[in-house]
Protein backbone atom coordinates (compact mmCIF):
# COMPACT_ATOMS: atom_id res chain seq x y z
CA UNK A 1 0.00 0.00 0.00
CA UNK A 2 3.35 2.20 0.53
CA UNK A 3 3.28 2.34 -2.97
CA UNK A 4 0.25 3.50 -3.94
CA UNK A 5 0.63 6.38 -1.44
CA UNK A 6 3.33 7.46 -3.56
CA UNK A 7 1.18 7.51 -6.78
CA UNK A 8 -1.16 9.88 -4.25
CA UNK A 9 -3.84 7.42 -3.58
CA UNK A 10 -4.98 7.30 -0.07
CA UNK A 11 -5.95 4.21 2.25
CA UNK A 12 -9.76 3.80 1.41
CA UNK A 13 -9.89 5.30 -1.39
CA UNK A 14 -10.84 4.65 -4.56
CA UNK A 15 -8.44 2.04 -6.22
CA UNK A 16 -7.59 0.01 -3.45
CA UNK A 17 -6.24 -3.32 -3.85
CA UNK A 18 -6.06 -5.09 -0.72
CA UNK A 19 -8.09 -8.25 0.28
CA UNK A 20 -11.45 -6.85 -0.88
CA UNK A 21 -10.73 -6.57 -4.36
CA UNK A 22 -10.87 -10.41 -4.78
CA UNK A 23 -13.26 -10.82 -2.32
CA UNK A 24 -15.71 -8.57 -4.84
CA UNK A 25 -14.49 -10.57 -7.86
CA UNK A 26 -15.51 -13.78 -6.32
CA UNK A 27 -18.89 -12.02 -4.86
CA UNK A 28 -19.32 -11.28 -8.96
CA UNK A 29 -18.70 -14.56 -10.25
CA UNK A 30 -20.98 -16.17 -7.58
CA UNK A 31 -23.56 -13.94 -7.90
CA UNK A 32 -23.29 -14.43 -11.66
CA UNK A 33 -23.59 -17.96 -11.41
CA UNK A 34 -26.24 -17.68 -8.90
CA UNK A 35 -28.29 -15.25 -10.91
CA UNK A 36 -27.61 -17.68 -13.94
CA UNK A 37 -29.22 -20.80 -11.93
CA UNK A 38 -31.82 -18.63 -10.82
CA UNK A 39 -32.95 -16.35 -13.39
CA UNK A 40 -31.17 -16.56 -16.80
CA UNK A 41 -32.01 -20.20 -17.27
CA UNK A 42 -35.47 -20.32 -16.55
CA UNK A 43 -36.36 -17.17 -17.89
CA UNK A 44 -33.97 -18.70 -21.15
CA UNK A 45 -36.03 -21.95 -20.71
CA UNK A 46 -39.25 -19.89 -20.72
CA UNK A 47 -38.73 -17.64 -23.80
CA UNK A 48 -37.34 -20.59 -25.35
CA UNK A 49 -40.89 -22.34 -24.94
CA UNK A 50 -42.52 -19.49 -26.08
CA UNK A 51 -40.73 -18.89 -28.98
CA UNK A 52 -41.51 -23.13 -29.59
CA UNK A 53 -45.00 -22.55 -28.80
CA UNK A 54 -45.16 -19.47 -31.40
CA UNK A 55 -43.65 -21.60 -33.86
CA UNK A 56 -45.77 -24.24 -33.55
CA UNK A 57 -48.86 -21.91 -33.18
CA UNK A 58 -47.94 -20.53 -36.61
CA UNK A 59 -47.40 -23.67 -37.99
CA UNK A 60 -50.67 -24.61 -37.22
CA UNK A 61 -52.63 -22.09 -37.92
CA UNK A 62 -50.84 -22.57 -41.42
CA UNK A 63 -52.31 -26.04 -42.00
CA UNK A 64 -55.21 -25.17 -40.82
CA UNK A 65 -55.70 -22.25 -43.59
CA UNK A 66 -54.61 -24.34 -45.63
CA UNK A 67 -57.11 -27.13 -44.72
CA UNK A 68 -59.86 -24.32 -44.79
CA UNK A 69 -58.41 -23.36 -48.52
CA UNK A 70 -58.47 -26.63 -49.63
CA UNK A 71 -61.96 -27.48 -48.00
CA UNK A 72 -63.54 -24.14 -49.01
CA UNK A 73 -62.23 -25.23 -52.88
CA UNK A 74 -63.66 -28.63 -52.30
CA UNK A 75 -66.96 -26.75 -51.09
CA UNK A 76 -66.64 -24.30 -54.55
CA UNK A 77 -66.40 -27.68 -56.76
CA UNK A 78 -69.31 -29.41 -55.11
CA UNK A 79 -71.40 -26.16 -55.53
CA UNK A 80 -70.55 -26.18 -58.99
CA UNK A 81 -71.50 -30.00 -59.86
CA UNK A 82 -74.64 -28.90 -57.57
CA UNK A 83 -75.51 -26.18 -59.44
CA UNK A 84 -74.76 -27.67 -62.97
CA UNK A 85 -76.83 -31.04 -61.88
CA UNK A 86 -80.10 -28.81 -60.89
CA UNK A 87 -80.06 -26.43 -64.12
CA UNK A 88 -79.56 -30.60 -65.92
CA UNK A 89 -82.44 -31.64 -63.90
CA UNK A 90 -84.36 -28.29 -64.75
CA UNK A 91 -83.49 -28.75 -68.81
CA UNK A 92 -84.85 -31.97 -68.63
CA UNK A 93 -87.98 -31.53 -66.43
CA UNK A 94 -88.75 -28.77 -69.12
CA UNK A 95 -87.74 -31.19 -72.34
CA UNK A 96 -90.25 -33.78 -70.69
CA UNK A 97 -92.96 -30.53 -70.04
CA UNK A 98 -92.47 -30.07 -73.76
CA UNK A 99 -93.16 -33.72 -74.65
CA UNK A 100 -96.16 -33.95 -72.78
CA UNK A 101 -97.17 -30.89 -73.97
CA UNK A 102 -96.84 -32.01 -77.34
CA UNK A 103 -98.10 -35.58 -76.73
CA UNK A 104 -101.80 -33.67 -75.09
CA UNK A 105 -101.56 -31.32 -78.21
CA UNK A 106 -101.33 -34.13 -80.60
CA UNK A 107 -103.69 -36.46 -78.71
CA UNK A 108 -106.30 -33.42 -78.89
CA UNK A 109 -106.11 -32.70 -82.18
CA UNK A 110 -106.24 -36.09 -83.10
CA UNK A 111 -109.28 -36.58 -80.82
CA UNK A 112 -110.93 -33.17 -82.83
CA UNK A 113 -110.14 -35.02 -85.99
CA UNK A 114 -111.25 -38.59 -85.23
CA UNK A 115 -114.67 -36.16 -83.89
CA UNK A 116 -114.59 -33.82 -86.80
CA UNK A 117 -114.85 -37.45 -88.99
CA UNK A 118 -117.53 -38.77 -86.74
CA UNK A 119 -119.59 -35.92 -87.13
CA UNK A 120 -119.00 -35.73 -90.58
CA UNK A 121 -120.26 -39.07 -91.40
CA UNK A 122 -123.62 -38.53 -88.95
CA UNK A 123 -123.91 -35.55 -91.54
CA UNK A 124 -123.71 -37.53 -94.20
CA UNK A 125 -125.48 -40.42 -93.29
CA UNK A 126 -128.78 -37.99 -92.14
CA UNK A 127 -128.55 -36.30 -95.31
CA UNK A 128 -128.49 -39.48 -97.54
CA UNK A 129 -132.04 -40.87 -94.98
CA UNK A 130 -133.24 -37.09 -95.53
CA UNK A 131 -132.44 -37.30 -99.35
CA UNK A 132 -134.34 -40.91 -99.50
CA UNK A 133 -136.97 -39.53 -97.21
CA UNK A 134 -137.74 -36.43 -99.43
CA UNK A 135 -137.37 -38.75 -102.59
CA UNK A 136 -140.29 -41.20 -101.32
CA UNK A 137 -142.23 -38.70 -100.01
CA UNK A 138 -142.08 -36.31 -103.58
CA UNK A 139 -142.96 -39.98 -104.91
CA UNK A 140 -145.66 -40.42 -102.43
CA UNK A 141 -147.27 -36.79 -103.35
CA UNK A 142 -146.40 -37.66 -106.99
CA UNK A 143 -148.54 -40.30 -106.43
CA UNK A 144 -151.23 -38.86 -105.11
CA UNK A 145 -151.27 -35.89 -107.16
CA UNK A 146 -151.44 -37.91 -110.14
CA UNK A 147 -154.35 -39.99 -108.21
CA UNK A 148 -156.28 -37.10 -107.67
CA UNK A 149 -155.89 -35.88 -110.94
CA UNK A 150 -156.79 -39.01 -112.40
CA UNK A 151 -159.78 -39.25 -109.66
CA UNK A 152 -161.29 -35.39 -111.02
CA UNK A 153 -161.58 -35.94 -114.70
Amino acid sequence: MTSLLLFGASEGGLFDFDATLPLMAAQVVLLTFILNALFFKPVGRVVEDREDYVLTSRAEAKKKLAEVEKLENDLKNQLKEARKAAQQVISEAEEDSEKLYKEALNLANSEANASREQARREIDSQRDSALKKLKSDSDKLGDLIVERLLAAK
